[in-house]
């Protein structure tokens, strides 16, 4: 029997990994390979962005009890496994200028102390790939960028035996990804199909705005239509970000498949040979763990 593959997804909170890759973590799990999804923070100063949720004063009372709950609830649906890194949510400063970030969060705790936590998780999986954000950190929130910052970081450091000795024995994981999530690629085929239909695309107001941002080098699509419906479950178990009648749900899932039936990926740094473009995180991997 050939070892199971395993696949390491580092995100910033809980419901990051329900809208960037849930698909393919999905298909992964059915297919018997292991995934796990590190969240490095609690999602505590998240806002409740569903409005029909926005006034319910106990969820506010228990934001962090809350986002827990609803984790636990996607990773079910989902069928991967999950940890928490433990760190606190930094927020989204707003303002011009933006107000200072709280003491003690998640972009502000020292780099090696952050990395070291990720190291322990990645030496104790032994992750064959592992996926992250971009150095934009998909978007500028800044837990993001930490997560971005200590995810590199990891990769390198877990191999590294004089690097955090006391972090468990050293792991060379074979591949790292960014996630490429709402490509204009992706917005482009999914709004003309919708106007051929004579219906109208929730992303009309995101072409403009893709348009004008440099786009990511895509190395990977893999297929995983199959999963949409697990990762919209996913999507919708994390109840107080997610609106269930939001702009995400208003695409018909039939037409999706046509069209768009892969999620995306860059490939950022990989220890073994690879032949672009790829259609699996794993390939090179399956005959060499086999």
């Amino acid at each position: 029997m050939s070892e199971q593959l395993r696949l390491m997804a580092v995100h910033a909170h809980p419901d990051d990994e329900s809208s960037k890759g849930a698909a393919t973590m999905a298909r992964y799990v059915a297919e018997g390979h292991r995934v796990r999804v590190v969240t490095c923070t609690g999602g505590e100063r998240g806002s409740i962005l569903n409005p029909k949720l926005e006034h319910e004063t106990a969820i506010l009372e228990d934001m962090a009890g809350y986002r827990r709950r609803e984790m636990a609830a996607a990773a079910e649906a989902l069928g991967i496994e999950h940890v928490w890194l433990g760190f606190v949510d930094s927020g989204l400063p707003e303002g011009d200028p933006p107000p200072p970030l709280p003491e003690g969060c998640f972009a502000l705790v020292p780099l090696e102390e952050a990395v070291e936590a990720l190291v322990r998780e990645v030496r104790s999986f032994r992750p064959h790939v592992m996926t992250t954000y971009n150095e934009n950190g998909g978007y500028p929130h800044p837990d993001h960028i930490r997560c971005h910052e200590i995810s590199v970081a990891a990769y390198h450091a877990a191999a590294d035996p004089d690097r955090f000795p006391d972090a468990g024995p050293p792991w060379e994981v074979a591949k790292l990804y960014y996630d490429v999530g709402f490509s204009a690629d992706r917005i482009t085929a999914i709004s003309e199909a919708m106007r051929e239909r004579g219906l109208v695309s929730p992303f009309d107001d995101w072409l403009e705005r893709a348009a004008r941002r440099p786009q990511r080098k895509v190395t990977t699509r893999v297929r995983c239509e199959e999963y949409f419906e697990r990762r919209d479950e996913a999507l919708r178990a994390h109840a107080t970000q997610i609106d269930p009648d939001g702009f995400f749900f208003e695409v018909p899932r039939d037409i999706e498949r046509e069209v768009w039936p892969w999620e995306q990926f860059e490939l950022a740094e990989s220890r073994i040979p690879v032949e672009l473009p790829e259609d699996d995180l794993f390939a090179g991997l399956r005959r060499l763990v086999a």
